[in-house]
């Protein structure tokens, strides 16, 4: 004999709990592509501002007293980037956000080891090459099991969105000019960075409207 079921039980059972969760879901946010981006981004922050401050040792910027080291541009990259990526659903925006991330991040980790010691920037506890390794692990790692997904997502965009990428990788790698005050060259960089995003947001533009008629 069949269970009767309550009214109220009848009710439950006539909600679609997946219905009603779902629509609230972004979708599928861990894009494999969009990591391989943030990890490139990292590698480039990283050793760039490695090698800036080898080039530039005393060059930095001190405003009545307070030393502003360049972690704190790579933390704030990171929280913006990190926020606009969850509240923003945008395909093509996420990845310029994954671009931010990894340079912000690639700013923290080159001063892990003045962060660890509170004093001494070349510290060891930095680990230049263990944190090459592992990145060049990461990345290998993503190119073996996700190769399809990855040529799909990133090496197969169009030209416009290539230009965008390069040109927020620019803008972001920026501040690290600014953060040792070397305006002579964040300008340009900026500018350059501004210039190829431009391009490569009206490319896309008019490649979009060329598919529309």
């Amino acid at each position: 004999m069949r269970r009767r079921c309550r009214p109220g039980q009848e009710l439950i059972q006539s909600i679609d709990i997946s219905g009603l969760m779902f629509p609230l879901s972004k979708g599928r946010r861990f894009e494999h592509g969009l990591s391989f981006l943030a990890t490139l981004a990292f590698l480039g922050g990283f050793f760039g501002a490695r090698l800036f401050h080898l080039a530039f040792p005393s060059l930095m910027v001190i405003t009545q007293g307070i030393h502003f080291h360049h972690f704190w541009y790579g933390l704030t990259m990171m929280g913006v980037a990190g926020w606009l990526g969850i509240v923003d659903n945008d395909e093509k925006f996420a990845r310029v956000y994954a671009v931010v991330f990894g340079v912000g991040a690639g700013f923290v980790g080159d001063e892990v080891g003045l962060l660890l010691t509170f004093d001494d920037y070349y510290s060891e506890l930095t680990l230049e090459f263990l944190v090459a390794a592992v990145a060049f692990l990461i990345l290998v790692a993503l190119m073996i099991r996700y190769r399809k997904q990855i040529l799909e997502e990133v090496f197969h965009l169009s030209r416009g969105e290539r230009l965008t990428h390069v040109g927020v990788f620019l803008l972001g790698f920026s501040a690290i000019s600014f953060a040792f005050g070397t305006f002579e060259l964040g300008i340009p960089l900026v500018a350059i960075g501004v210039a190829l995003f431009i391009l490569g947001y009206s490319r896309e533009r008019r490649m979009a409207r060329r598919n529309v008629s």
